[in-house]
């Protein structure tokens, strides 16, 4: 890796619309830990939502696009685990782009993968007096493997924790059910809207239960749809992306 790896930050089309104080959060933060950061302008969606109805071979000029776009950075890093593992796995068949394909589906990275394995962030100083639960979503927990499942029978980690657990002051809460699905699933929440919301509720009791102070995770998405379900049933729980933990933390 070179000293100061030049990244191109890829902000999905909710973050940038809805949440784009975390894409500065996700921008500042990775300037904080020496890395030089672009933000290409003429970025646009990578596909997902089509891919997700089924349309996937119609995702190919938008993965063109994302291509011309980024193969020139040394790595790609985007705060959302779902649009990473879109780029990284269903990509459609590009003739003439295999090569560039599988260059970018090499260099990128959700975040919290790009601080654990590729800049070996190993302890961030910083405070963060919060007692927090974090949400593994399920395209970054059983699709890029940033944490362990319940279902495998492997080592435990979490690289969340590993970064979020270094910060003085963070307590860091053990859920009853660490790895479960928030019922958001993109259209699955529209198509299925009862057993969604549902499965939305279950989620958030478990960290309720625990009386956590901030709710986080590393997918906008599915913080997204726990939260509306807090504000209806009028919790005070606050919901954080972790790269603004991260980057609040650290002076």
């Amino acid at each position: 890796m070179k000293k100061e790896p030049h990244i191109g930050l890829f902000i999905p089309c909710y973050v940038d619309q809805f949440y784009p104080q975390v894409a500065i959060a996700t921008l500042e933060l990775l300037e904080k830990l020496g890395c030089k950061v672009s933000y290409p302008l003429g970025q646009t969606c990578c596909g997902q939502p089509l891919a997700n109805a089924g349309y996937e071979r119609d995702t190919e000029g938008s993965s063109l696009h994302f291509i011309q776009l980024f193969e020139e950075f040394d790595y790609i890093v985007a705060p959302s685990g779902s649009c990473v593992l879109h780029v990284k796995e269903h990509f459609p068949n590009l003739p003439g782009k295999e090569k560039s394909a599988k260059s970018i589906q090499k260099k990128i990275f959700e975040l919290t993968e790009f601080l654990t394995d590729v800049l070996k962030v190993e302890n961030l100083k910083g405070t963060f007096p919060k007692k927090v639960g974090y949400h593994s979503s399920c395209h970054g927990l059983r699709g890029l493997r940033l944490a362990s499942s319940s279902e495998l029978n492997i080592p435990h980690f979490n690289k969340a924790k590993q970064l979020l657990t270094n910060l003085d002051g963070l307590e860091w809460v053990e859920l009853s059910r660490s790895d479960e699905c928030c019922g958001f699933g993109g259209t699955f929440a529209i198509t299925e809207e009862a057993l969604s919301v549902q499965m939305g509720k279950d989620r958030l009791a478990d960290h309720l239960s625990h009386d956590v102070d901030v709710l986080t995770g590393g997918d906008l998405s599915c913080l997204m749809h726990l939260e509306g379900i807090a504000k209806r049933e009028g919790q005070k729980v606050e919901f954080m992306h972790i790269a603004e933990i991260l980057n609040q933390a650290i002076r």
